[in-house]
């Protein structure tokens, strides 16, 4: 189970010492979600699921993860519906042995960043204490999923879509 919440920045936390990921990803499936990752040297295949999980406070998934070798990885990378979605992942402590994912993008999505936590109930995502840099709470919105993102053409489109209400 997979209990998140998302939030825009209100400025950029010191990042020295974050464990760093460089990420690609892309989507052979948005509903469920079945999902290829490349996290620095790890390939993963990653299936979701919010079929009769509440989303009403936080993003809440079943998800399976199965690790993938190089070679898979790269046959399903040409099976992708839409584009790969390419940023790196600074991983920052937060108190209560919390983790904060701050996902900064790049390539056509540059310009593009937000944090996400994850929680083990949504009880702990409720009672959550936002530190002083996080800013709005987009959990809801679907344009900050990265299936979406990987359906826009660039960060100008998106940032389109996102005034539009699309």
């Amino acid at each position: 189970m997979e209990i998140e919440r998302k939030f825009l920045l209100k400025s950029m936390p010191d990042t020295s010492g974050a464990l760093r990921k460089e990420i690609e990803q892309g989507y052979l499936c948005s509903e469920p979600v079945v999902r290829i990752r490349k996290s620095n040297e790890n390939y993963i295949l990653t299936y979701k699921s919010k079929l009769g999980l509440s989303q009403n406070f936080a993003i809440q998934n079943e998800e399976v993860e199965m690790p993938l070798t190089k070679e898979a990885y790269e046959h399903l990378r040409e099976k992708i519906d839409g584009k790969l979605v390419e940023k790196t992942r600074l991983v920052l402590p937060l108190p209560q042995g919390r983790k904060a994912e701050l996902d900064i993008f790049k390539g056509r999505l540059e310009g593009l960043t937000f944090v996400e936590v994850e929680f083990e109930s949504e009880e702990e995502a409720r009672e959550f204490e936002l530190p002083d840099w996080f800013g709005e709470d987009v959990s809801g919105n679907i344009a900050f999923s990265n299936a979406y993102l990987s359906e826009v053409e660039n960060f100008v489109q998106w940032k389109e879509r996102l005034k539009g209400g699309e």
